[in-house]
């Protein structure tokens, strides 16, 4: 922090505004200004930059921004720092039209604020610590030239003026006058998180992540679609095949072998009755192996007399009795109609030889 001998102030102001004008004039005014105000991406809040030192040799004096500050008309103004401090008197004024004006002021420590800069970040309504920025106190300094009671006047300024700016410290973080004293003539430097414990500052901002993943809202990356697919008909994945509805199924099917429901004898007339036209039946379709076809049909002729059916006999009477109280068999009742055979013509072929068959049984039980 630099002061002038207060006997000397207005010369020495005056002196350095017109330095500050030779060095801009030479340099540009752009080239050596150490503020500036402009609209921030949000259209409700203005951005003062305070990029350089306060006041100084080279800089613009506070009554100039001041002014400008007036032109701003939205509710909120960002204050970004960036200063390794200057003049006192030229921050204290910064610092108090800060606090005056209506919009709210939240102050960004980008890099460093030091010595009256800090001063100038206590004023926010809000203060924020960039990422690795610092924020830095000490006792006021200045320059005097003069006889002894000049230097005596000079250092009681300098203390006077060192705990005016406590008095700024304690008043935004709390603690005594003596105690910040203290913490200025050690020259303290705090990091985000060091000022945000001091209470210095309100927030230690952190730095973004790397590869954070981009939001949903935002629009897919040109290289991104510069490989999408589906120009090429794919549709994605292929689904997999769902398993077939039990209805698919075939149905069970019963097949009854006739030699089952027959007796050998008869199976046996069948067979020869069937080898007279010629027709070998298959052998799992009678119930046994295949009979080769005999040589002499005529020998088979007398089916009744060579070979007879002895008649089945008579049950008793107590046995149909029993045969009557025997319960129905449902399963039997269920697939009657699966037992009853489609007529075909085989079957038809050889009917006329079981009734044959009935017939020589009817005359033998004659007999």
């Amino acid at each position: 922090m630099n002061i002038q001998l207060p006997g000397k102030a207005a010369t020495f102001q005056a002196s350095q505004r017109a330095q500050a004008d030779r060095e801009r004039a030479r340099l540009g005014v752009e080239a050596r200004s150490w503020y500036r105000i402009s609209n921030a991406a949000d259209p409700d809040e203005a951005e003062l930059l305070l990029y350089d030192e306060i006041g100084g040799w080279f800089g613009s004096t506070a009554d100039e921004l001041i002014a400008e500050l007036k032109g701003i008309t939205a509710p909120r103004m960002r204050v970004r720092i960036n200063s390794p401090g200057g003049s006192v008197f030229e921050g204290i004024a910064i610092a108090n039209a800060l606090r005056a004006h209506p919009a709210s002021v939240t102050v960004q420590v980008d890099s460093i604020a030091a010595s009256i800069a800090s001063v100038i970040a206590m004023s926010g309504d809000r203060i924020e610590m960039a990422p690795n920025s610092m924020l830095m106190i000490h006792d006021a300094s200045g320059l005097c030239a003069g006889n002894a009671q000049d230097m005596e006047e000079m250092a009681e300024l300098l203390d006077l003026i060192s705990d005016n700016i406590a008095d700024a410290y304690a008043q935004r973080a709390g603690g005594t006058r003596d105690e910040w004293r203290a913490r200025m003539r050690a020259e303290t430097w705090y990091l985000p998180e060091d000022a945000v414990d001091a209470g210095l500052a309100d927030e230690a901002v952190q730095a973004p992540k790397q590869g954070t993943p981009a939001e949903p809202d935002e629009p897919e990356p040109d290289m991104h679609r510069a490989y999408d697919l589906a120009a090429y008909g794919y549709t994605g994945p292929r689904a997999a095949e769902q398993p077939k509805a039990e209805t698919d199924k075939p149905e069970p099917q019963l097949v009854i072998s006739i030699a089952d429901l027959l007796d050998e004898a008869t199976v046996e007339k069948l067979r020869a009755a069937v080898r007279e036209r010629g027709v070998e039946p298959a052998a799992e379709e009678l119930g046994g192996t295949t009979t080769p076809p005999a040589e002499d049909t005529a020998a088979v002729e007398p089916v009744a007399e060579t070979t007879p059916v002895e008649p089945a006999p008579a049950p008793a009477e107590p046995e149909q009795e029993a045969t009557a109280a025997e319960p129905v068999d449902e399963w039997a009742a269920a697939v009657a109609h699966l037992t009853q055979p489609k007529p075909d013509p085989w079957a038809a072929a050889v009917a006329h030889l079981i009734n044959s068959t009935s017939a020589a049984r009817s005359a033998t039980e004659a007999a």
